[in-house]
Order: C-alpha cells, then structure tokens, then sequence
C-alpha cells in the first residue's frame, strides 16, 4: 500500500497509530513511517526489511535523521531499474524537493553524504561521463601486481604487531589499517596514514554530531596532496587524475579522490571483517575453505552476498512524477539503493542458506553507470589481506561467544566493532620495506574492469582551480541543477592483455587437426587486437587468456596427443 510522506498536504490527515500502540516505539516516526536509523534499524536489519516488505512490497517509504521521508527500494529487480535508469532516477542531489524547501539543513548530519559535489557520483550523462572516464582511466594504470604485493607486505605488518601475543581485535588491529594503508599508497600520499585518518572515514558517513569535522580532516589531507602533485608530479592516483585530457580541476580531483576513499576503504574494511567473521563463527563455512573446497576469492563473494559492505546507497531523485513497485514516486523525492535488502529479496533468494558460489548478480558494488570503478581494488585487498592473515595465524578462534559481537550501523553500512580472536603466539617474520614508488603499471593490464566508457573530452570552462566544495568553508552554493538529465548507458572497457612471459619452445607436432585452435601466438594476438584484423567485430568480446595461452594449451594436447 502507498503511505504519503508526512510533509505533503493532506498526510497529516492519514491513519495516526493510538498513543498505546506499540507504533510509538523509536523505531516508528510520524505518519506511522518506519525509522531508516536508530537502534532498530542497526541492530536488526534484516528484521526491518521483512517489516517493510510485508506493508509496502518492494519499494517502502521510510525516514532519515530528523525524520525526513525518502523511499527505501528493497527489490532486487526495482534497485536494477533505479540504477540503470537515470532519465528517471538523477544521481544530482540539488533536485531533492527536501533541501528546495528548506526542510533538510546545511548541517544535517547526513551532509557529508548528500551534499552535491563535482564529481561523477552526483553527475548524470555527459559531465558523468567525463568525470567518471577520469576516474577509470586512472585507475586502469595501477599496476595491479604491484598493489597485491604491497598489500601482502602490509598485512604481514599488521600481523606483526599482535603475532607474539596470541589475542589480537581482527577489526581495531587489522581490518580497518589494512584497506586505509593500501588505499594511503595507490594514492600516493603514505606519510598521511595514521589513526585519526582512519578514524575520521568511518566517522565521516555515520551520521554523527562529528561526521562534518571528520569529513574536513579527510578533505583537508587530500588538499594538501593534490596541491603537492600539481607542482610535482608522481606515479600515482593523484597525479593520474590531474593530469587526465578531461582536464580535471583541483577541487574535481580532491572530491573525486574522496570519493575514492570512502568507498574503497570503507567497504573494504567491512567486507574484510565481514569475510573473518564468517570464518571464526561458521564452521562449515571454514572447513570448506581450509578444505580447499573453496577459496578465499569465493568466500569473498558469498560474503558479498550475505554480508555486504555497503547496505544501502543515498541516494538517487526522482526527475519527475513516475511509479515504481507500485508506489507514487514524485519529482524530488528521494531513493535509497537497497543493497543488502535486494541481496536477500525472496524472489531471487527463496533460501538464504543456499551456497551463492559463481553467482555475481549480486548489488555488492550497486549497478547502473555509477557502479563502483574500485571494485577489484577492495576485492584484492580482501583476498590477499585474508589468505596472509590465515596463512600466518591458521589456528585462529573467536575469543568471545558470537552473541557478544557488537555492530554499528548508519544508512549506508553496518560494521563490526570487534572480533576479538585468539591463536597460538607466533613469531615475527621479515617484512622487507618498500619504498612504494611501484604503483604505475608497466605493462599492459591483465584483468577486466566494468565501467562507464570514457573518452577524450574537451576541457570544462573553469579554472586548474576550481570552485570549493560545498562543504567547505566559504563555499558559495552550487548553481541548480539542469532538469534534463542525459541517459547513460555502461559498458565492458577491454584492458589490453599482458605480454605473456617467456616459454620454453616446444617442437611443433607433425600435423595440426583442422578446425583446432591456431599455434601462432601472433595470430592470438591479431584476434585479441579490438583495433585491427576483425571485420565481424568479434574481436569485442574481452578474452579470458593472455596472449599465447591458447596456443601454448594445444602444444600441451598435442604433445600428448603424439606421445611426446
């Protein structure tokens, strides 16, 4: 059923729970909407979602901090249709009818999330896609098997330090350092690392009285690297950004690289602790994985499914008047992305118990043009980060009962406060250190990425400076937005596979069965080529080999074959 929201005209007259009914409780606002925040909301979830489904089906109206309505959309396939659809569904906070009329403030705890910025997140169409092709294009030139080698040595760090004590907090000591330390590098600002750095991403999207403060400091240290990078240049994110053909101005690359942080560090550290939770609480769960019957990227994924790290994304606003899940959607209203809700929507799900592995449909990292460009980054810093971790410390256990674990939640994520864990002491092994001037990729990728396409765009008419984010001091408010939205659609970007590396040469067998795949590895290479050689235009498809791989199997089948 359709409840409207309690500011529109004629809802002060709808349905008032008695003064005695239990409607009253905290969880339960004016109108009889259910809270989106509060101790029911962080504490049991899931609860709440089977609450909203059984009254209003897949899309429900909900409230925010200060009891300001917005629609919380559950369905797996209705969160597709929010994502995909920015015709409809505009990712640009300023047509939000709340903050137009005055009812959401300047300070409203929620600011740092929604508070309109220049970068792609809050951009549809052309700008998006300049802005978002800045971002992918970078991030294409991080040399992924350097990151992984960092984020080894890193987790050997960390292990260091609680190694000889046999008890150590997986979360306080490793989960929430290790994304924070990776991310510090990529970035190229290493010497920022500390304590009040990962303190403030946490503190800066929870909705806190020091969520703007936290969210000055975080702002603050990327000031300073970006200004660092624009008069002296390195191999790393920063200077990428600056110095992409979108012509990316400072204040762009500052908020962009904010942007950055929050998601990959944020989602990262919950998913990490999310991941070693599942291995310390659930012993099927870890027998398979110590069982090599699945791996630590397949945990990972399950992880995803059962336990996102983002639960929620704020947000998107209606364009105009439109209906989705049966419900009246009017022109501002605001759109919550329900992922952990989506995740478990029964139509897809029937059996939460059921084993999800291979199945990647899951709304982990949202969908649509803004789905997240990071993505492989915080599943990297996840797969390596655990498999060090149970490598150095397999006897891990949980050093409480699982009932005394203890969540915090916000709109947006729900995060483990501790995992205490007990082990057998082990001593320190040698971490050599690293110098971390290896982030630039020098060679070709090997992996493939998901995103907005990107391609050269003419500079913005504004300054290497730019305008300051309205969330700076002294900022002057942004200008409204345009109210028709250019539709964009995503698509699969090939990275150019890697050289493969040197083989031994293996004689030719006599005769090679036609219809077999070919023994040239130029001839791999000419059909791997998107440029050249494929008039069909097959040559689009991304491989799932490098150079040679083919090549080099049907030697192996042939030897075989021959007897050699």
């Amino acid at each position: 059923m359709t409840i409207p929201f309690h500011d529109e005209p004629g809802a002060a007259s709808g349905p008032v729970p008695p003064p005695e009914c239990p409607a009253h409780g905290v969880g339960v606002g004016p109108g009889g909407l259910r809270r989106f925040y509060g101790p029911e909301a962080e504490n049991d979830p899931a609860g709440l979602y089977d609450k909203l489904r059984a009254e209003h089906g897949s899309v429900a109206p909900v409230l925010l901090h200060g009891d300001v309505p917005a629609w919380l959309v559950l369905g797996h396939s209705e969160n597709l249709h929010l994502t995909r659809t920015p015709s409809q569904f505009s990712r640009d906070s300023r047509r939000w009818r709340a903050l137009q009329d005055g009812s959401v403030a300047p300070d409203h705890p929620l600011a740092p999330i929604f508070t309109w910025q220049p970068v792609c997140v809050f951009a549809d169409g052309a700008t998006h896609e300049r802005q978002r092709g800045a971002v992918t294009d970078s991030m294409e030139r991080i040399d992924t098997r350097g990151v992984r080698r960092h984020i080894n040595r890193f987790s050997n760090r960390l292990v260091n330090d609680f190694c000889e004590k046999g008890t150590a907090d997986l979360v306080g000591q490793f989960a929430e350092h290790l994304p924070m330390m990776v991310v510090c590098a990529i970035f190229g600002m290493p010497e920022e690392y500390d304590d009040a750095l990962v303190q403030a991403a946490r503190d800066m999207i929870r909705g806190t009285e020091t969520a703007v403060a936290s969210n000055a400091h975080v702002v603050a240290a990327l000031t300073r690297l970006v200004e660092g990078r624009r008069a002296a240049p390195a191999p790393d994110l920063a200077s990428w950004l600056l110095e992409h053909p979108a012509s990316l101005t400072d204040v762009e690359v500052v908020e962009h690289l904010r942007l950055i942080l929050i998601a990959a560090y944020e989602s990262t550290a919950n998913l990490m602790a999310n991941v070693l939770r599942m291995v310390l609480t659930d012993p099927r769960f870890r027998a398979r994985l110590s069982g090599g019957h699945m791996t630590v990227p397949e945990a990972v994924e399950q992880t995803l499914w059962d336990e996102p790290p983002f639960t929620a994304v704020f947000g998107r606003w209606a364009v105009g008047d439109t209906e989705l899940g049966g419900q009246q959607i009017k022109a501002g209203d605001a759109l919550l992305v329900g992922i952990a809700a989506a995740n478990t929507d029964p139509r897809v799900r029937p059996d939460l118990a059921a084993n999800m592995e291979g199945n990647r449909s899951h709304l982990a990292f949202s969908g649509g043009p803004h789905e997240c460009p990071g993505q492989d980054i915080g599943r990297a810093i996840a797969d390596v980060g655990v498999d060090a971790l149970l490598m150095r410390l397999p006897d891990l256990e949980l050093g409480v009962e699982e009932s005394e674990l203890r969540w915090v939640g916000n709109i947006m994520s729900r995060h483990l406060v501790e995992l205490p864990a007990t082990f057998a002491p082990s001593p320190q092994q040698a971490v050599d250190s690293d110098p971390l001037s290896m982030m630039a990729r020098s060679r070709p990728a090997v992996d493939w990425e998901v995103s907005s396409p990107s391609r050269p765009v003419p500079a913005p008419a504004s300054s290497a400076v730019g305008t300051p984010p309205a969330h700076a001091p002294g900022a002057v408010p942004y200008p409204d937005p345009v109210m028709a939205p250019e539709p964009e659609p995503t698509a699969v970007r090939p990275v150019v596979p890697a050289v493969a590396p040197p083989v031994d040469p293996v004689p030719a067998p006599p005769s090679v069965p036609t219809g077999g795949p070919t023994a040239d590895p130029a001839a791999v290479r000419e059909s791997d080529d998107p440029a050249g050689g494929d008039p069909a235009g097959t040559a689009a498809i991304p491989q799932q080999r490098g150079p040679g791989a083919p090549a080099r199997l049907w030697r192996a089948v042939s030897r075989w074959w021959y007897g050699s």
